[in-house]
């Protein structure tokens, strides 16, 4: 049987409160939180917005510990480790990148967290190439917070609807927030 993947998958933003939305795949709708400050184009460092755009997909990560084997999917994913971290320092030259931790001096992301939401995480190729130091850094698809509370600027759902969209995505998938 051959294997379809989502062309894209959308974000829509909600009009009553916009650090929440509607992801659309395909016939499916799945709510998602958004980041705190909503959506906006000129994304900035720590302002906890979304950042607008048409975004692909550069595959992800699962932490291994609590999925057993590798979640299904098209896209490259790779098992988390305690120490991977994801840097989130303008200042460093491995801004917005992976980088293992600890990093003394360096601010970053723990990619290895024990509140679940980067057990699943697809990397959302927003400001990777070519970096642009301070326009944003580790924005991700992941897993929400109970009750969908905000993010930091990522686009974020429900663990189940994560990992049933996860079969669906591949390389030529965009997310077009």
């Amino acid at each position: 049987m051959k294997r379809i993947t989502l062309a894209r998958v959308r974000v829509r933003q909600s009009v009553l409160d916009p650090a929440r939305g509607l992801l659309i795949a395909g016939p499916a709708l799945m709510p998602c939180a958004l980041g705190k400050s909503g959506c906006t184009r000129a994304k900035r460092e720590g302002d906890g917005a979304s950042p607008r755009g048409r975004f692909r997909l550069r595959g992800g990560f699962f932490r291994p510990d609590r999925f057993g084997a590798r979640p299904a999917s098209p896209l490259p994913l790779r098992p988390t480790r305690p120490g991977d971290g994801w840097c989130d320092d303008p200042g460093d030259r491995r801004y917005n990148r992976p980088l293992a931790l600890p990093a003394p001096g360096v601010s970053a992301e723990r990619m290895w967290r024990e509140d679940g939401l980067y057990d699943l995480v697809i990397d959302l190729d927003y400001n990777r190439g070519p970096i642009r130091r301070g326009r944003g850094s580790a924005i991700f698809l992941h897993v929400a917070r109970p009750g969908f509370a905000p993010t930091e600027g990522c686009v974020a759902l429900r663990r189940a609807d994560l990992r049933r969209l996860l079969r669906r995505l591949g390389p030529g998938t965009r997310l077009v927030l």
